[in-house]
């Protein structure tokens, strides 16, 4: 970050070094996958307040930001896939415009702290000021299957990442985690059609949760290099979700940069128990969803939750685990085309590295595995302005910023 942080953070991966902190501030600090928008339809909860206390329900926010050296990133406009009939889509477009307003609201009410950046300039220029560097991005094109057309809108209202699918096959490619398996063979005709639109707006295209022939087409399509803004190793873990080394590489050749999960179950195996699964179940259906619950009655939901885990515990990823796909990441890659986009507030966060006031461990890391200052100021933002200023220049001269 380029302010000095609160503290130097202590948890079950040790404290942090005054060196690796003083590496940290002097660092460009950004996250490329920041799930939290979707707590700010919570009653009560508010971006400035400090929610510590509600362990993974909320992990990002101001105070923590701070704490942690986050200089910002991508707030995140997600979708769940729903059903693709008109009205189906008709929901998911408005849900994205929703969400696009949520954040920003969000910005405009905390306006001395926070602002909305558009290209790389304005994020070195916000976080001089001590702002979070807020940009844009949409996980799942969904909210476009109505009318794509919509993209031209979202970017002037500050979009700059476009991701093309979540857990399932949508109308623009196949997912990566689809039971029913592909649809399209990739990107459909319209998936194309959303990249070439994306490239004309200086959008950046993004790989994560896509198929690996999503992957291949866009990497093969895109006029500009391409991200994948939350993903993790197969070769650490084998997992469809997951990416191999082969493509990890060729992302690399094309100038694209991988920005590595810190989803659990993305990083380690972790077998589901039925009796835990049935009685989360129960708890949801008691409460209501997560994303509506609010911070008044988050107490006595966290209790039940927590009893849960103690009669049905179940093994978390580390931060060991997620530091060994990260170092793997970079010694594939290289230190030029790696990122940290670690899916805080959509499951993200591991034993050791909660929330983001812990993120300077990441650096210290990084330091003990021999990797210079320099490597760690394009891995924390670095590489990914980089990939936003190329894919900006490619854009047509009427849409660039």
């Amino acid at each position: 970050m380029l302010l000095g942080s609160l503290y130097s953070p202590v948890s079950a991966a040790g404290p942090v070094s005054a060196d690796a902190q003083r590496v940290h501030e002097a660092a460009l600090v950004l996250d490329t996958h920041l799930d939290t928008p979707a707590n700010l339809a919570r009653p009560g909860w508010d971006i400035a307040d400090d929610h510590a206390h509600e362990g993974d329900l909320s992990q990002v926010d101001l105070p923590r930001m701070k704490a942690g050296g986050l200089d910002g990133g991508f707030w995140v406009i997600y979708t769940g896939q729903g059903a693709r009939d008109d009205a189906g889509k008709q929901a998911a477009r408005n849900h994205g415009l929703e969400r696009l307003v949520a954040i920003r609201e969000m910005l405009a009410s905390h306006a001395d702290t926070m602002e909305l950046a558009l290209t790389p300039d304005d994020a070195l220029r916000i976080a001089k000021t001590g702002k979070r560097v807020s940009f844009i991005s949409m996980e799942n094109a969904a909210p476009l299957a109505a009318d794509p057309s919509l993209l031209v809108a979202y970017h002037r209202l500050g979009l700059r990442m476009l991701g093309i699918t979540h857990v399932l096959n949508n109308d623009f490619g196949d997912s990566s985690t689809d039971a029913k398996g592909p649809e399209w063979g990739g990107l459909s005709p319209a998936g194309k059609a959303l990249v070439a639109d994306a490239n004309r707006l200086g959008i950046v295209l993004d790989a994560s949760h896509a198929s690996d022939a999503v992957f291949d087409q866009l990497l093969e399509q895109s006029r500009a290099p391409i991200v994948l803004s939350h993903t993790s190793a197969d070769a650490i873990f084998d997992h469809p979700r997951n990416i191999d080394d082969a493509r990890i590489r060729r992302l690399a050749a094309k100038g694209g940069v991988i920005h590595v999960n810190a989803f659990g179950g993305y990083l380690v195996s972790i077998p589901k128990i039925p009796e835990r699964e049935a009685a989360l179940d129960a708890l949801s259906d008691k409460y209501g969803p997560e994303g509506r619950l609010s911070v008044e009655g988050a107490p006595a939901y966290l209790a039940e939750r927590r009893a849960i885990d103690a009669r049905y515990p179940v093994k978390r990823a580390t931060f060991d685990d997620y530091m060994a796909h990260l170092l793997h990441i970079i010694k594939v890659a290289g230190a030029d085309h790696v990122g940290i986009g670690a899916d805080w507030d959509g499951g993200g966060g591991v034993v050791g590295m909660e929330d983001v006031s812990a993120l300077p461990l990441i650096t210290q890391r990084l330091l003990a595995a021999g990797y210079s200052e320099d490597d760690i100021r394009k891995i924390w933002g670095g590489n990914l302005l980089r990939v936003m200023r190329e894919t900006q220049a490619i854009a047509a001269p009427s849409t660039a910023d």
